[in-house]
């Protein structure tokens, strides 16, 4: 018989309401993230052993092979629920983890370089894919698993607790909605804002911060998020191969901020916390909920079609020109 992986114990729900994130070890084994990970470097067309090869500083990897969270990762699964409000209220396509790798490798310019994560160009909220709103199902939780062990300095995804509750207000004022760089419906910039870039917003927001949490851990690790975390890649200083995963979660509903009966889920709960209130009596969305096609699509179909060519190259002994 399986044993039913623990739920969340007081201290990591806590840490969660109160800090907007929680992580979780050991959720899966360095053997499945070798498994795993196998392919990358031929993927990339780039040799581990000469940087010289390195020509991307970070890339955003396309899908070959799917697995499912709850085997792959129970434990991770099941606080993923927990958080969400139980596993009825997710979509069953997110419980489908995929080689969608996310690859820091530095850069030869930023090698030994350490810069403020205030810095930082990318600062982000995710979804570049939907119309944002307070509540919107599409994205509900931010998960980040570790394929590798990421040490400080080497690469990890910073975190900037302190900006959510002003993300959360930003939403809770528009409820018309925004656009994924927080320019809301009415804005010149709404429909024709080039999704690939990041909007002085969430930069604007770190640079203004003192709070920052380096996600760093070993293979295994889960990082789960609250959905409105601003977060942002770092620099990777000591150039070692930094791999993590960013799966989404969805909803199969909306959140709720007024439950007649206040079933409200931990994310929920988090997201009044940061607004400063209990729940939200006749909150709502006043427009309709759309879809963004980001450049990244486009990006990935491209690089699939690459990284095929070079696994199929290795396959038959190639070596790729």
């Amino acid at each position: 018989m399986i044993e039913k992986p623990a739920p969340l114990t007081d201290a990591e729900k806590e840490h969660f309401l109160t800090h907007g994130w929680i992580r979780l070890s050991n959720c899966f084994t360095r053997e499945q993230a070798e498994a795993a990970t196998s392919s990358v470097w031929t993927r990339l067309g780039m040799d581990p052993n000469d940087k010289s090869t390195w020509t991307q500083e970070r890339t955003h990897m396309p899908h070959h092979s799917e697995f499912d969270a709850s085997e792959f990762a129970p434990r991770a699964w099941a606080a993923i629920c927990e958080l969400c409000g139980g596993e009825d209220r997710i979509t069953p396509e997110s419980k489908i983890w995929r080689d969608t790798f996310i690859v820091n490798l530095g850069s030869a310019e930023g090698e030994g370089q350490k810069v403020p994560p205030q810095e930082f160009k990318q600062w982000h909220v995710d979804g570049d894919f939907f119309i944002h709103y307070l509540d919107s199902p599409e994205q509900g939780l931010l998960v980040i698993p570790l394929f590798t062990d990421i040490v400080p300095d080497g690469g990890a995804t910073f975190l900037c607790p302190e900006a959510m509750r002003k993300v959360a207000k930003h939403l809770y004022d528009n409820p018309a909605g925004v656009n994924p760089h927080m320019y809301p419906r009415g804005h010149e910039r709404f429909y024709h804002n080039p999704f690939g870039s990041r909007t002085p917003f969430f930069n604007d927001l770190a640079k203004e911060s003192t709070e920052f949490v380096e996600a760093h851990g070993s293979v295994g690790d889960v990082f789960l998020l609250h959905p409105l975390m601003l977060h942002a890649a770092s620099n990777n200083p000591l150039r070692k191969i930094r791999i993590i995963t960013n799966p989404p979660v969805s909803l199969k509903e909306p959140f709720c901020f007024d439950r007649p009966d206040g079933s409200y889920s931990l994310v929920e709960i988090s997201t009044m916390a940061a607004l400063g209130m209990h729940e939200l009596k006749g909150w709502k969305t006043t427009a309709a909920r759309e879809a963004v096609i980001p450049e990244r699509v486009r990006i990935q179909q491209r690089m699939k079609m690459e990284e095929m060519k070079r696994l199929q190259m290795a396959q038959n002994g190639s070596v790729a020109a």
